[in-house]
Formats: C-alpha cells, structure tokens, sequence
C-alpha cells in the first residue's frame, strides 16, 4: 500500500458522517420508507426484532458511520479522486461491491424480506454517494472557504497604488 497518498479530512470525514446520518433519517422516516421499514421489521418472526430502538444503538450506528467514512475516504485519496464524477463512480462501484451483496446475502440466506433490502440498499445509495461527494469536494470547497476568508482581510480599495 502507498502511504505517500495524501491525507484524509477528519472534518471532511465528519461533514460526511453527519450527512449521511441526516440522509438515513430522512430516508426511514414516516414521509420516506419509515412506515414500510417498521412493518418489514415487525413482519419477522416473534422475538427475532424489536420495534423499539435501544438507546445503545445509537452511538454503535455512528462509530459503524464513521468507519465506513474514513474507509471510503482512504479510497478517495488514494484514488485521487477529486471531480464528482469519479466521486459518484466510486459511490455506485463501493454500494454495488459490498453493501448490496451483503444486503442480497441476508435475503437469501437470512430470509429476510427482499423489500427490506431494497429499502436498505438504496439508503446506502443515497449515503454512499453523498459521502462520496462530500469527501472528493472537500478539498475544493475548504480552499474556496480559506480564500474568502483572507480575501475578506485585505483592505481592498480597488486602487492601484
């Protein structure tokens, strides 16, 4: 592995995380996929999910955002990739290589509902190129962000003397 590629963003890596957590909720929400995910859920056989959601799955679920953030964001740098095409590119390649085969393997030998993995699988569409997004921009977007800055420090008059 190269370890000259260049660094990762821990803000860039944040920004990230809290998107893709903003995304999810809108996508599990009562207006999205919500009522059809707690119906889906409750389906499954006695005991085997709960409605309810335990308080400790919360901090759980964002170290598990985290994770797959920074790893996500390993790959952008090392791949240099810095347009938004090849951010969407990398979204769609990563969500088909893992999330999806890993949602297709539950339904298959799970027995899960193959609409909860739909529902599933295309909410880590939605994250995966968000994050794919956020993370490839970020360089761009905090030079931008750094140059309005100093540029708002100058004193300007438009004069060249």
């Amino acid at each position: 592995m190269n370890h000259n590629t260049a660094k990762v963003s821990y803000l860039a890596i944040v920004l990230a995380c809290v998107a893709a957590i903003l995304v999810s909720s809108i996508w599990y929400s009562p207006f999205v996929f919500g009522k059809q995910w707690m119906e889906l859920r409750s389906a499954q056989p006695p005991g085997s999910a709960d409605t309810a959601m335990p308080a400790w799955k919360i901090p759980v679920d964002l170290v598990r955002e985290l994770v797959v953030v920074y790893v996500l964001a390993r790959f952008v740098t090392g791949l240099r990739i810095v347009d938004w095409k090849g951010a969407v590119s990398l979204g769609l390649w990563v969500w088909l290589g893992f999330p999806v085969q890993m949602l297709v393997g539950s339904s298959l030998w799970d027995n899960k509902p193959w609409t909860l993995s739909l529902i599933h699988a295309g909410d880590w569409l939605m994250k995966m190129l968000l994050m794919s997004l956020v993370l490839s921009q970020w360089p761009r977007v905090s030079k931008s962000l750094a140059f309005r800055k100093s540029s708002h420090g100058r004193n300007d008059t438009g004069s060249n003397s």
